[in-house]
């Protein structure tokens, strides 16, 4: 079974490296300056306990890649390419492949359903960093981060189950849950502040404009009748992840909208994360203007090519406030 890891930053980088150290056959597709980077002088996967180059065979699409039944094409890229991603591996690999979506959000399943029967949910616990062509760092040790997967929308099969103790023997923790789409939308309740830490910096997580944004969530959730695993589950979950440390004398410093915006990679993932939210709010008239002022400023410094953190606070609760806040 070959592990093709689609989208090498953070997440994926760092789940190749695992994969590949500990004997798997794993293919990388990236993009740009970094699959520039990863050809010519290999992956430079950081962690607290050191530094190695790997040499993990790397293309640049998957027209390249033959990818046939037997393989897990692992989608780690965010949310906002995964459409263009899925339509390469639609004219590209075979229809019973395994689509295993390593991202947040809910939205990347059912884009992938409607092309490939085989797709998996994977909760991604995993703080990693890339914020420079073929440099990937993860920020802790051994227990690199907690990734459970399933089918989705529901159930465990033996693919999952193999893929799951494959990735736990690189060091995850991994289980095949049958309910991976709960754990999902918990994560989700999370990840409406990546915008919030984004915009205000790294003491924005936990705050007073964090709360709002997940009691909106909560609203949504409650009016759609949305299930999702509790708190205390979450937390005990997270627990078997080793704490965080420096790499390279440097601590961890943001999450994913973090470093879209410290990259100006030219576009965040926010219309599908704080976006879901405010779709459910619509949906089911529930008021989310919290949500929908973040989605909006993230957009606008994306556009800007603004620097993580600049964000006005002033300006935003007018924004919250015109939105109906």
């Amino acid at each position: 079974m070959r592990y093709v890891i689609y989208g090498a930053g953070a997440i994926g980088g760092t789940i190749a490296a695992r994969l590949h150290t500990t004997g798997q056959d794993v293919l990388l597709i990236a993009r740009g300056t970094h699959l520039a980077a990863l050809q010519s002088d290999g992956l430079d996967f950081q962690t607290p306990d050191g530094a190695e180059r790997l040499q993990i065979p790397v293309l640049a699409s998957p027209r390249e890649a033959e990818i046939g039944a037997e393989d897990v094409v692992l989608l780690s890229m965010k949310t906002q390419d995964t459409a263009a991603a899925l339509l390469e591996l639609r004219d590209h690999a075979d229809p019973a492949a395994a689509i295993v979506c390593a991202q947040n959000g809910v939205e990347n399943e059912r884009l992938a359903l409607r092309l490939f029967a085989h797709v998996y949910g994977m909760c991604v616990y995993l703080p990693a960093q890339h914020l420079e062509p073929g440099v990937v760092q993860a920020f802790a040790a051994p227990s690199f981060g907690v990734l459970d997967l399933g089918c989705a929308p529901e159930g465990v099969d033996e693919r999952a189950q193999r893929i799951a103790a494959d990735v736990a023997a690189a060091g995850f923790a991994c289980d095949a849950r049958p309910d991976i789409m709960r754990w999902k939308y918990a994560k989700l309740i999370s990840n409406v502040g990546n915008a919030t830490q984004a915009l205000f910096g790294p003491d924005a997580r936990g705050s007073d404009l964090d709360e709002r944004a997940r009691a909106e969530a909560r609203a949504c959730y409650a009016a759609a009748a949305i299930d999702f695993t509790p708190a205390d589950e979450t937390t005990a979950r997270h627990s078997l992840m080793s704490a965080l440390r420096p790499v390279a004398g440097q601590p961890h410093t943001g999450g994913s909208s973090w470093q879209s915006l410290a990259r100006q990679a030219g576009s965040i993932e926010s219309d599908y994360l704080n976006g879901e939210i405010v779709l459910l709010g619509r949906l089911h008239g529930v008021p989310t203007p919290v949500n929908e002022a973040l989605r909006q400023t993230a957009a606008r410094m994306t556009r800007d090519g603004s620097a993580p953190g600049s964000a006005d606070p002033a300006q935003f609760e007018a924004l919250v406030t015109e939105l109906g806040g």
